[in-house]
């Protein structure tokens, strides 16, 4: 099945310049990537090479519904501007008829030409690593591999490399292993909640290692895998994590966890932990996966696809684009006494070209703040100490009644995420919700930063140590923020607004 896709790269028009009175762009985002139009989800193949940041992404190129998966692409050399370039690696047609779409992968720069795909010499050869998926047939991994970074591919002619006969075998992530100067492969048998180890010295012959699995979140199925070697803060210690999408803390609905351990090159021995870690505790965080090839002064990143399947078909972005993905975040490792948990941040590149539009310090609340700002569009860090405030409540996107609401008990240490009254919440039964996790204070203060986008929240609780994404679809556009307490007073110690 050897193909050949000729790409000619084109710069779209900022979604900044397009009226904000047709109906389908009340909801874009601004520094969210969206492609132009049609249906996306899970992001594949993130990585980096001379300078650009490659976002590969599951796509629908012919509408803003699930179907015919294809690699979109955008490339960055910011992390926060994105341009859409042309499809990168389309579904295609058998012999018999069938169709073979490609669902979710990764990408790796095979700079020492171990797949013998590029000329001698040739250091910047790009290969991706996909599951090649015939509907109600097969699953399998395949390759295609480009020299012009990304711009042109082709399919390798001996797909699939690797095939065990199943329906539902998939999401392969690849990482290069230097203590034995092989390739590593993670993948997932999805309905057998089970991760698999693989290795190969050229990208296409791959030999099992070792399996993990049946622990951990198993109300869903387990999908879009990666094992990623992660610093701990304060020390010269790294430790592994793998993280599975999978099911979430309230049923039925999706998210991500994650599990700390060592890898030998062989098996992956997981910390043990009493409760299932997960990556983000929002609705609307999934199959995340970290960029390689990063230069050695990056912490290790990773994008997720903003979205829940439980609804993603139904959110009211119109009939235009449907799907977007979270800021580039960094990870890093903190230690505790229960063991070791993931930190993450968006990457210092949102900062970038910000300008301060509000700020304040030592404000006591004693009752109702309004703030003198309004918007739909910021990034809001804000450090809140109790003084004999029983809750505290943060209102953004508020209009009238309408208002997403972060509120904090502190008799129960319990934070929640409440869109319920967010504007459009009744175009699915299972949208409308609350969001409630356990956060101790430090020293008496919570600290927040909160990532406001039209249409989508990024909450980083405590300096990253917990984290919560949500779509928000807002009737009215007022946007304004507004801080309550009860049962006393508390102080707004700082608070920092960035515009963008």
């Amino acid at each position: 099945m050897k193909k050949t896709l000729i790409i000619g790269a084109f710069v779209l028009k900022s979604i900044l310049g397009i009226a904000q009175s047709q109906p389908h762009e009340v909801y874009r985002p601004v520094y969210h990537y969206t492609p132009p139009k049609n249906w996306v989800n899970d992001p594949n193949g993130l990585v980096y090479l001379d300078g650009e940041y490659h976002l590969f992404y599951q796509y629908n190129p012919f509408g803003n519904k699930w179907g015919h998966m294809s690699w979109g692409h955008a490339v960055s050399h910011d992390l926060k501007n994105w341009q859409t370039l042309p499809l990168a690696l389309p579904e295609f047609d058998n012999p018999d008829g069938t169709k073979t779409m490609i669902f979710s992968g990764c990408a790796v720069v095979d700079s020492l030409n171990t797949s013998g795909f590029f000329e001698k010499g040739f250091k910047k050869g790009m290969v991706a690593i996909f599951t090649s998926h015939i509907e109600g047939k097969a699953q399998h991994q395949s390759l295609a591999y480009s020299a012009d970074k990304g711009r042109t591919w082709k399919f390798y002619d001996k797909n699939p490399v690797l095939d065990l006969g199943m329906k539902d075998f998939r999401d392969p992530n690849v990482i290069w292993y230097p203590d034995k100067k092989a390739w590593i492969m993670t993948v997932v048998k999805p309905l057998e909640h089970t991760a698999q180890f693989y290795e190969s010295k050229d990208l296409k012959k791959w030999a099992l290692l070792s399996e993990f699995g049946k622990q951990g979140d198993m109300t869903k199925i387990w999908e879009c895998p990666s094992l990623t070697k992660v610093p701990v803060e304060g020390s010269k210690e790294s430790k592994w994590v793998l993280m599975i999408s999978s099911g979430h803390r309230q049923k039925n609905y999706l998210a991500m966890q994650y599990f700390v351990g060592d890898f030998d090159g062989k098996t992956f021995t997981p910390q043990k932990q009493k409760d299932i870690l997960y990556v983000d505790e929002g609705k609307d965080f999934y199959a995340a996966i970290p960029f390689y090839n990063l230069p050695k002064s990056h912490k290790p990143m990773m994008i997720g696809w903003v979205n829940d399947w439980e609804y993603a078909g139904d959110i009211p972005t119109g009939d235009v684009w449907r799907g977007a993905f979270s800021v580039a975040r960094e990870m890093s490792l903190k230690k505790t006494s229960e063991g070791f948990r993931l930190i993450q941040q968006p990457v210092k590149q949102l900062k970038n070209n910000q300008k301060e539009v509000f700020s304040i310090q030592n404000k006591t609340i004693t009752d109702s703040y309004i703030l003198p700002f309004k918007g739909e569009v910021f990034d809001l860090t804000v450090e809140l100490q109790v003084v004999q405030a029983k809750i505290l409540a943060l209102n953004v996107l508020e209009s009238g009644s309408e208002a997403t609401t972060l509120r904090y008990d502190v008799a129960t240490q319990e934070l929640s995420l409440d869109r319920t009254r967010s504007g459009q919440v009744d175009f699915h039964p299972r949208f409308s919700s609350i969001e409630r996790i356990k956060v101790p204070l430090k020293d008496g203060k919570l600290k927040l930063r909160i990532l406001v986008d039209k249409s989508i929240l990024e909450v980083f609780v405590q300096d990253g140590e917990q984290v919560l994404t949500e779509w928000v679809f807002p009737t009215k556009h007022e946007g304004g923020i507004r801080f309550t307490t009860q049962g006393g007073m508390a102080q707004i110690k700082h608070l920092v607004i960035g515009g963008f």
